[in-house]
């Protein structure tokens, strides 16, 4: 994919297009600081032309009256062609979002794929019908049917934009609906790709549309617009709140994954060598641009100064910073200058709060080009301090100690946030009292970062609301209809009809 501008449009009805007013911009390498590709910058008008495709391809049917069993057939192919494009997938991805070629090829890609086919598995097996016979107050059959919500509003952000895309498309398409995919405007390119392999495996014109650009109007035109009928939202918590309050006036159906300040509690018997890996996986796997990224970490008191110096000996020793291609790099760039320089104000402000810089901090000596930024360790941290309180998504880690178990647990949850969380010890009882009662979405023991697509995603408080992955992320797209089928068909069985009627 490298070696040249590639150009784009925007992808609306079975099509590639170009905008409207023919209006493109260009995508930039984080690596880089270049621009590598062109792609086409939708106006609201291009967004008209989208929700418009998706709203009449609903009506016609041609999507959501298919059986299950097509469906099925269908997002099966889906998977086929990300495998097909593998590597064309991850060069885009790469170049476009500024992750490591190692991660696109052992994460973004497989993940992306293996959505697809946990709901084609899934559909075939749904029952879109279930039927339960009453007697009361007279005999009836009652149908539960599990029907499409209609188009649906798709956003998606710029950290994982092909797999989070996935986690949208995939069980929308298999519940039957139509969908207008609005990606990053920073990680535009492998949402079109996606796509383009929807429509080659037989997804119908209309039913998936792509717009991009990075115009604000463009994901507000898509949150208000009459004829989108849900919204799917992942990204900050600021621009969740804009989204839920503009999709409140027309009481659209929504699920918003937002961000996290997720803690991960080292307890005294913890595997040392698995929870000081598991701390740098936690927090600097992708830079830390991870919305459940484990930013806080909670040693008790009395590893405290051992675990911090393993932490900064392995950090040195085996996060590998270098060019985003070569599969020996480990540690890329931030996704732009301006969250660089986001990270670089929390750095500093950890400093004056009166945290300890203990490794990193600065901009890497020898990489003049693109977005990079130290992998950066704070000692002696408080819960109250800003770098432990709001998300910086840089890569940026607060180590803070605790006294006991019920410590830990009251600092683990003094959070807005409730997306992510870990547990580290010996002791497994002892690791899921606390896990069950830690206030997040996920918890993890002795472990980090691990997401399935067969089981529940979201958050608690500020973090969110709604699940993805599983069959709870594809319930989020259907809705319920029951049809009541009356068994006595004359009025005299019906004596219910007195209450209004006199003989």
């Amino acid at each position: 994919m490298s070696g040249r501008m590639h150009d784009h449009g925007l992808f609306i009805d079975g099509k590639s297009k170009p905008a409207r007013d023919g209006a493109t911009y260009e995508s930039i390498n984080p690596a880089t600081g270049e621009p590598w590709a062109r792609v086409a910058a939708a106006s609201a008008a291009d967004v008209d032309d989208a929700v418009a495709a998706a709203r009449r391809a609903h009506r016609s049917g041609v999507w959501r009256e298919k059986s299950t069993a097509e469906r099925s057939t269908v997002l099966q192919a889906i998977m086929a062609g990300i495998f097909e494009r593998q590597g064309e997938l991850a060069a885009a991805e790469v170049q476009d979002g500024g992750g490591t070629i190692r991660k696109a090829n052992t994460a973004d890609v497989p993940a992306t794929a293996q959505t697809f086919m946990h709901y084609a598995e899934l559909i075939a097996a749904h029952t879109a019908e279930e039927e339960q016979t009453e007697f009361v107050p007279v005999p009836s059959r009652n149908i539960i049917r599990k029907e499409p919500i209609g188009v649906c509003a798709c956003i998606v952000p710029f950290n994982f934009p092909m797999a989070s895309a996935a986690w949208k498309l995939a069980p929308a398409l298999a519940a039957g609906n139509t969908i207008v995919l609005k990606p990053s405007p920073h990680t535009p390119v492998t949402a079109l790709m996606l796509a383009e392999i929807c429509s080659a495996a037989g997804v119908p014109d209309g039913v998936v549309n792509v717009v991009t650009g990075p115009a604000p109007e463009i994901g507000e035109a898509l949150v208000a617009h009459p004829d989108v009928d849900k919204i799917a939202f992942t990204g900050s918590t600021k621009v969740g709140r804009r989204v839920m309050e503009t999709a409140a006036r027309g009481l659209k159906s929504v699920t918003l994954e937002l961000g996290g300040k997720s803690p991960n509690i080292i307890l005294p018997d913890a595997n040392l060598d698995g929870a000081v890996r598991g701390a740098l996986f936690g927090t600097f796997f992708h830079q830390g641009q991870v919305c459940e990224s484990g930013t806080r970490v909670l040693v008790h008191e009395s590893l405290y100064d051992e675990f911090i110096e393993r932490m900064i000996a392995d950090a040195r020793d085996h996060l590998v910073m270098g060019d985003t291609m070569d599969p020996a790099t480990t540690i890329g760039p931030l996704i732009s200058a301006a969250q660089r320089d986001t990270t670089e104000r929390y750095v500093a402000l950890g400093s004056s709060e009166g945290a300890r810089l203990v490794h990193g901090g600065r901009r890497p000596a020898g990489f003049d080009r693109g977005y990079y930024y130290e992998p950066t360790i704070f000692a002696g941290v408080n819960n109250a301090m800003r770098i432990a309180q709001e998300e910086i998504f840089g890569p940026v880690v607060s180590v803070i100690p605790f006294r006991d178990d019920d410590d830990a647990l009251k600092i683990a949850n003094d959070t807005l946030y409730g997306l992510g969380a870990a547990v580290w010890s010996r002791d497994e009882e002892r690791a899921l009292r606390l896990a069950r009662n830690i206030d997040a979405g996920t918890v993890w023991i002795n472990d980090y970062h691990l997401l399935n697509v067969r089981f529940p995603f979201g958050g608690y408080k500020q973090s969110g609301f709604g699940r993805e992955l599983g069959p709870w992320g594809l319930a989020e797209y259907q809705q319920i209809k029951h049809i009541h089928v009356g068994e006595p068909t004359d009025a005299a069985a019906k004596f219910y009809f007195g209450m209004l009627l006199d003989d």
